[in-house]
Protein backbone atom coordinates (compact mmCIF):
# COMPACT_ATOMS: atom_id res chain seq x y z
CA UNK A 1 0.00 0.00 0.00
CA UNK A 2 2.81 2.78 1.03
CA UNK A 3 4.95 1.69 -2.49
CA UNK A 4 1.56 2.15 -4.33
CA UNK A 5 1.04 5.34 -2.83
CA UNK A 6 4.09 6.58 -3.50
CA UNK A 7 4.01 5.78 -7.13
CA UNK A 8 1.14 7.44 -7.78
CA UNK A 9 1.87 10.73 -6.51
CA UNK A 10 5.99 10.07 -8.59
CA UNK A 11 3.46 9.18 -11.56
CA UNK A 12 1.31 12.65 -11.28
CA UNK A 13 4.08 14.88 -10.81
CA UNK A 14 6.26 13.42 -13.65
CA UNK A 15 3.70 14.12 -15.74
CA UNK A 16 3.05 16.97 -14.83
CA UNK A 17 6.97 18.15 -14.65
CA UNK A 18 6.38 16.79 -18.56
CA UNK A 19 3.83 18.99 -19.94
CA UNK A 20 5.13 21.83 -18.14
CA UNK A 21 8.46 22.18 -19.42
CA UNK A 22 7.36 24.14 -22.82
CA UNK A 23 4.83 26.63 -20.99
CA UNK A 24 6.58 29.75 -20.01
CA UNK A 25 4.55 29.99 -17.21
CA UNK A 26 6.16 27.03 -15.47
CA UNK A 27 9.59 26.70 -14.41
CA UNK A 28 11.58 23.97 -12.48
CA UNK A 29 14.29 23.82 -10.02
CA UNK A 30 17.18 21.99 -8.29
CA UNK A 31 17.20 22.21 -4.99
CA UNK A 32 20.31 20.45 -2.52
CA UNK A 33 19.05 22.31 0.92
CA UNK A 34 21.15 21.43 4.59
CA UNK A 35 18.77 21.51 7.39
CA UNK A 36 18.65 21.44 11.09
CA UNK A 37 15.51 19.01 12.57
CA UNK A 38 14.29 18.36 15.86
CA UNK A 39 11.06 16.82 18.23
CA UNK A 40 8.54 18.30 20.35
CA UNK A 41 6.68 16.22 22.56
CA UNK A 42 3.29 17.54 23.86
CA UNK A 43 3.97 15.27 27.22
CA UNK A 44 5.89 17.24 29.99
CA UNK A 45 7.97 13.61 30.69
CA UNK A 46 9.38 13.62 27.35
CA UNK A 47 11.93 15.59 26.61
CA UNK A 48 13.58 17.08 23.32
CA UNK A 49 17.11 16.34 23.40
CA UNK A 50 19.49 17.72 20.62
CA UNK A 51 18.88 18.56 16.51
CA UNK A 52 20.06 16.75 13.89
CA UNK A 53 21.88 17.87 10.49
CA UNK A 54 19.90 16.58 7.28
CA UNK A 55 19.19 17.47 3.93
CA UNK A 56 16.09 17.75 1.30
CA UNK A 57 16.85 17.47 -2.36
CA UNK A 58 14.81 16.97 -5.37
CA UNK A 59 12.94 19.16 -7.99
CA UNK A 60 10.19 22.24 -7.19
CA UNK A 61 8.05 23.32 -9.47
CA UNK A 62 6.69 27.16 -9.71
CA UNK A 63 3.35 27.45 -11.37
CA UNK A 64 3.07 31.30 -12.28
CA UNK A 65 -0.78 32.64 -12.09
CA UNK A 66 0.39 35.89 -12.53
CA UNK A 67 3.55 37.91 -12.86
CA UNK A 68 3.71 37.95 -9.09
CA UNK A 69 2.65 35.58 -7.62
CA UNK A 70 2.52 31.71 -8.23
CA UNK A 71 2.05 28.13 -6.71
CA UNK A 72 4.55 26.04 -6.05
CA UNK A 73 5.02 22.28 -5.19
CA UNK A 74 7.65 19.58 -5.45
CA UNK A 75 8.60 16.37 -4.82
CA UNK A 76 12.14 16.15 -2.54
CA UNK A 77 13.86 13.18 -0.29
CA UNK A 78 13.62 14.51 3.02
CA UNK A 79 16.73 13.38 5.73
CA UNK A 80 15.81 14.31 8.78
CA UNK A 81 14.93 13.52 12.48
CA UNK A 82 15.30 14.08 16.33
CA UNK A 83 16.10 13.19 19.72
CA UNK A 84 13.53 12.31 22.59
CA UNK A 85 14.39 11.38 26.42
CA UNK A 86 11.40 9.26 27.69
CA UNK A 87 10.88 8.74 31.14
CA UNK A 88 12.88 5.56 32.64
CA UNK A 89 9.62 4.15 34.06
CA UNK A 90 7.92 3.97 30.24
CA UNK A 91 8.59 1.08 27.86
CA UNK A 92 9.08 1.75 24.52
CA UNK A 93 9.63 -0.40 21.29
CA UNK A 94 12.92 -0.10 19.76
CA UNK A 95 13.67 -2.26 16.76
CA UNK A 96 10.81 -4.96 17.78
CA UNK A 97 12.30 -4.70 21.61
CA UNK A 98 10.29 -3.55 24.41
CA UNK A 99 13.21 -1.79 26.53
CA UNK A 100 13.13 1.32 28.61
CA UNK A 101 15.76 3.46 26.41
CA UNK A 102 16.27 6.66 28.45
CA UNK A 103 17.34 8.91 25.30
CA UNK A 104 16.33 7.64 21.55
CA UNK A 105 17.38 8.67 18.26
CA UNK A 106 15.18 9.38 15.48
CA UNK A 107 16.87 9.41 12.20
CA UNK A 108 13.49 9.88 9.40
CA UNK A 109 13.58 9.74 5.46
CA UNK A 110 10.72 10.85 3.84
CA UNK A 111 9.45 11.85 0.38
CA UNK A 112 8.05 15.27 0.77
CA UNK A 113 5.49 16.87 -1.25
CA UNK A 114 4.76 20.85 -0.53
CA UNK A 115 2.13 23.16 -1.66
CA UNK A 116 3.01 26.81 -0.88
CA UNK A 117 1.66 29.98 -2.75
CA UNK A 118 4.68 32.16 -3.70
CA UNK A 119 5.08 35.91 -3.48
CA UNK A 120 7.95 37.17 -5.67
CA UNK A 121 9.06 40.60 -6.45
CA UNK A 122 9.73 42.47 -9.47
CA UNK A 123 13.64 42.24 -10.62
CA UNK A 124 16.22 44.94 -9.84
CA UNK A 125 19.60 44.76 -9.88
CA UNK A 126 19.75 40.98 -11.53
CA UNK A 127 17.76 39.67 -7.76
CA UNK A 128 14.38 39.46 -6.74
CA UNK A 129 13.31 38.67 -3.33
CA UNK A 130 10.18 36.17 -2.30
CA UNK A 131 8.08 35.07 0.41
CA UNK A 132 6.06 31.94 0.62
CA UNK A 133 3.44 29.99 3.06
CA UNK A 134 1.76 26.88 2.57
CA UNK A 135 1.56 22.86 3.69
CA UNK A 136 3.75 20.09 3.19
CA UNK A 137 2.89 16.30 3.14
CA UNK A 138 5.55 13.73 3.95
CA UNK A 139 5.57 9.71 3.26
CA UNK A 140 7.75 8.19 5.62
CA UNK A 141 10.55 5.32 3.76
CA UNK A 142 13.23 4.67 6.60
CA UNK A 143 13.66 4.99 9.88
CA UNK A 144 16.05 3.77 12.45
CA UNK A 145 18.04 5.18 15.51
CA UNK A 146 21.80 5.82 13.57
CA UNK A 147 23.10 2.56 15.56
CA UNK A 148 21.35 -0.08 13.00
CA UNK A 149 18.12 -0.68 14.74
CA UNK A 150 14.72 -0.40 12.48
CA UNK A 151 12.49 1.61 13.81
CA UNK A 152 9.76 1.97 11.13
CA UNK A 153 7.16 0.51 13.55
CA UNK A 154 7.54 3.30 15.76
CA UNK A 155 6.82 5.75 13.00
CA UNK A 156 4.07 7.28 11.47
CA UNK A 157 3.73 6.55 7.46
CA UNK A 158 2.22 10.09 6.86
CA UNK A 159 3.04 13.72 8.31
CA UNK A 160 1.82 16.64 7.81
CA UNK A 161 2.60 20.46 8.61
CA UNK A 162 2.91 24.04 7.60
CA UNK A 163 5.94 25.83 5.96
CA UNK A 164 6.65 29.69 5.88
CA UNK A 165 9.73 30.79 4.71
CA UNK A 166 11.68 33.75 2.23
CA UNK A 167 14.88 34.24 0.27
CA UNK A 168 16.12 35.69 -2.67
CA UNK A 169 17.04 34.94 -6.36
CA UNK A 170 19.73 35.94 -8.13
CA UNK A 171 20.12 36.04 -11.99
CA UNK A 172 22.85 34.06 -13.66
CA UNK A 173 21.92 34.77 -17.69
CA UNK A 174 18.72 33.96 -19.47
CA UNK A 175 15.97 32.16 -17.24
CA UNK A 176 18.36 30.82 -14.94
CA UNK A 177 18.51 31.58 -11.39
CA UNK A 178 20.45 30.87 -8.06
CA UNK A 179 17.77 30.62 -5.32
CA UNK A 180 19.06 30.94 -1.37
CA UNK A 181 16.43 30.92 1.62
CA UNK A 182 15.73 30.51 4.66
CA UNK A 183 12.20 28.15 5.32
CA UNK A 184 10.87 27.23 8.32
CA UNK A 185 8.47 23.94 8.68
CA UNK A 186 5.89 22.77 11.71
CA UNK A 187 4.53 19.85 12.05
CA UNK A 188 0.63 19.14 12.73
CA UNK A 189 0.64 14.99 13.30
CA UNK A 190 2.48 12.88 16.05
CA UNK A 191 5.20 11.18 13.70
CA UNK A 192 5.87 8.49 16.60
CA UNK A 193 3.95 5.35 17.07
CA UNK A 194 4.88 3.99 20.61
CA UNK A 195 3.36 3.05 24.35
CA UNK A 196 4.10 6.72 24.83
CA UNK A 197 0.82 8.76 25.02
CA UNK A 198 1.73 12.11 23.39
CA UNK A 199 1.84 14.17 19.88
CA UNK A 200 5.24 14.18 18.82
CA UNK A 201 6.05 16.57 16.37
CA UNK A 202 8.84 17.40 13.85
CA UNK A 203 10.12 21.07 13.31
CA UNK A 204 13.04 22.12 10.90
CA UNK A 205 14.78 25.17 9.63
CA UNK A 206 15.63 24.44 5.75
CA UNK A 207 18.38 26.43 4.42
CA UNK A 208 17.51 26.22 1.17
CA UNK A 209 19.74 26.29 -2.11
CA UNK A 210 18.83 25.76 -5.90
CA UNK A 211 19.28 26.32 -9.55
CA UNK A 212 16.03 27.59 -11.19
CA UNK A 213 15.79 26.69 -15.01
Amino acid sequence: MRHSTLLVILGLFLVTTINAQDDKRTRLSFVLSPQISWLSSDNSSVDGNGNLFGYNFGVVMDRFFDTNYAFSTGLTINTTGGKLTYPGDNPVEIGGNTQYPGDVTYRLKYIEVPFALKLITNEFHRSRYYGQFGLYTQYNIKTNDGEGNNLKNEVNFFDLGYQLGGGMEYSLGGDTYMMLGLIYSGGFLDVTDNAIDDKTTLNRFTFQFGIIF
